[in-house]
């Protein structure tokens, strides 16, 4: 048994929320196999994981702050990173419970015995229809134990473990209050992964061990989310999500009210200048449109729950998983669509450390930047988070396809490789992009969608080296103390140290080196410039082609050649990103780069044992 604990603080709140989303992530196999409700589509252990380790990131990032400011980092990283309907359920629990909670720095049992009960009062206002039998069944009872317990004895550890044990009596009933659970055989899903989450803060209190879990599963065994059936006032086709920044939001029920006319399913959760909206549609186009007239979209999702069911009715795993490192400059909204997992790389700036897009999105590195008495650095990933993410990747598919940064740029390939001899992992193959940003984002795009055609992963990669060889980028930078200081320049350094008013044009070679190519003189010649060098590099012209314009805080320029792209060679993709602080680091505000991928010859699919005659 554990010593008495007599009150929760932040730093403890933290701890336990660590160590509640690893025991969720080791189970959510098991919660997504008895996902029957409200539809079979068998994601909703990923769900509920995949939004409390945003909760747990977020923590990470905050690191040791007061009760009140811990709880309230968890609400808003609950709503930003909530996933599917158990996931907008969480959200809307810790809502509550950080308003239980208020601006205390620390909290006896009978005060977070409080806080959870305002969490499932929050929880049960937000839903159009309440059904008992589901998470909110069990989450209330879990708030009648707390206050019994906290009534008993005023030691956080005994009160968790009796929370524990009424829940999991409260979760064992559940399917005599919801016919499709008896019908099934099972208890709530969403049930099961609230009392995991409250399993795991009482094995931390404990001193038991969270161990990871292997990708996917081994024997056979029934799928009971595969042979439920869908009720027909619930066979919507889309599992839709959206989140929405803005000043003027509507209230919760105002938007729920707005959002019911497409589906159902409806959740919505408001925190500040946050809304994020849940709902089973067949129209999800319309539920954006709506939503884009609140505020600036920040994220959409659109999930075929029909494809997911007829994929579990048929033991169908994903193929080839892909996985990108955060350099890759993507459009978060791309990287939903085709599910690629990034692997975080490190900046330091200002004495912290973060985690690239995670933890400092690119708009945040600019002004930090702006400000930092010196200039940023970079680091590659850690092994331990190449492996959580490859664990992550296997769960989801037989094989993955890393497509990493540039391996003369980085140490990310060389971590990528140890990872897999540390986390004893099979069936994960590494793509060196020798390219960054988006050359190397659009690699993974093109990775994904082949992927999604069911070819093999060797032929995935032996296909990204032909389009490898006929791709390439032209670079150019406005200030060169990045750059020079960075070393990333192997051939040029006396070049640029000489220039004055004269603006460099860079490439990167057939090892992925940064190497010099021309030089203009004066800022309103570099782009005529570059369309120039792209012209003869693009003669003829190809058939099928991709273009990324990535910049570092010069979106007049970068916008300017877009247009001039998109005329001349009608592409197949133009995406514009603002780069992320692992290229900001190196080039500098101002710099912009052209990266082209070309995608002509394309061999037919080979074949696939997966893919039916």
């Amino acid at each position: 048994m554990g010593v008495g604990i007599a009150y929760v603080d932040g730093p403890r709140l933290a701890r336990s929320i660590y160590a509640a989303s690893d025991w969720v992530a080791a189970g959510r196999d098991e919660i997504n196999r008895i996902n029957v409700f409200p539809v079979p589509d068998g994601d909703t252990g990923t769900n509920f994981s995949l939004t409390l380790r945003a909760v747990a990131d977020a923590l990470r990032v905050l690191g040791d702050a007061p009760l009140g400011a811990t709880a309230q980092a968890m609400a808003r990283a609950a709503v930003m990173g909530a996933r599917g309907n158990s996931g907008m359920m969480l959200a809307h629990f810790l809502l509550g419970f950080s308003e239980g909670i208020g601006a205390r720095a620390s909290a006896t049992a009978t005060e977070v015995a409080g806080a959870i009960r305002t969490g499932v009062t929050r929880l049960y206002a937000a839903l159009d229809d309440p059904r008992e039998g589901t998470i909110l069944t069990v989450a209330r009872e879990v708030a009648e134990a707390a206050e019994r317990a906290a009534g008993d004895s005023p030691d956080i550890g005994e009160f968790m473990r009796r929370m524990h044990a009424e829940g999991e009596l409260a979760l064992a009933r559940t399917p005599e209050l919801l016919a499709v659970l008896k019908e099934a055989g099972v208890v709530d899903a969403g049930g099961k992964g609230f009392i995991r989450m409250i399993e795991g803060v009482v094995r931390f209190i404990d001193g038991d061990p969270i161990l990871a879990v292997d990708p996917g599963y081994t024997g056979e065994f029934a799928i009971p989310a595969a042979e439920a059936e869908v009720a027909a006032d619930r066979d919507f086709q889309y599992c839709t999500e959206v989140l929405v920044k803005g000043e003027q939001l509507p209230t919760a029920n105002e938007a729920r009210t707005a959002l019911r006319v497409f589906g159902g399913s409806v959740v919505v959760a408001v925190a500040a200048d946050l809304l994020k909206a849940h709902v089973h549609t067949d129209t999800p186009d319309a539920v954006f449109t709506l939503v884009s007239g609140w505020g600036v979209l920040e994220k959409t999702k659109a999930e075929d729950m029909r494809a997911q069911h007829r994929g579990l009715k048929h033991g169908v795993q994903k193929g080839v998983a892909i996985v990108a490192d955060s350099s890759a400059d993507l459009p978060d909204a791309v990287l939903d669509r085709h599910g690629i997992h990034l692997v975080p790389l490190q900046i330091i700036i200002g004495g912290e450390t973060f985690q690239d897009r995670l933890q400092l999105h690119p708009e945040e590195f600019y002004r930090r930047m702006r400000t930092s008495a010196e200039l940023p650095t970079t680091s590659q990933p850690t092994v331990g988070d190449f492996v959580r993410v490859y664990r992550n990747a296997r769960h989801e598919a037989d094989e993955v396809v890393a497509v990493l940064l540039s391996s003369a740029l980085s140490g990310t390939y060389q971590s990528g490789a140890a990872a897999i001899r540390a986390g004893g992992l099979t069936n994960v193959r590494l793509f060196d992009s020798r390219s960054a940003s988006l050359g190397l984002g659009l690699l993974a795009l093109r990775a994904a969608e082949l992927a999604e055609q069911d070819w093999p992963a060797q032929a995935i990669v032996e296909e990204l080296r032909r389009v490898r060889a006929q791709s390439g980028v032209l670079l150019t930078v406005d200030r060169f103390d990045n750059l020079l200081r960075s070393g990333r320049v192997t051939k040029g350094k006396a070049w640029l140290g000489g220039l004055l008013d004269v603006k460099p044009i860079l490439s990167l070679d057939d090892q992925g080196r940064v190497v010099p190519v021309d030089r203009v003189r004066g800022r309103e010649n570099v782009v005529p410039k570059v369309l120039s060098l792209l012209e003869r590099r693009l003669t003829p012209r190809p058939r099928t082609i991709r273009f990324g314009i990535v910049h570092a805080e010069a979106p007049e320029v970068a916008e300017r050649v877009r247009t001039a792209l998109v005329a001349a060679y009608q592409p197949r993709d133009c995406f514009v990103s603002l780069a992320t602080g692992v290229l900001g680091t190196h080039v500098g505000e101002g710099a912009w780069a052209v990266f082209y991928q070309i995608e002509d010859g394309t061999p037919p699919a080979p074949p696939n044992p997966r893919r039916p005659a």
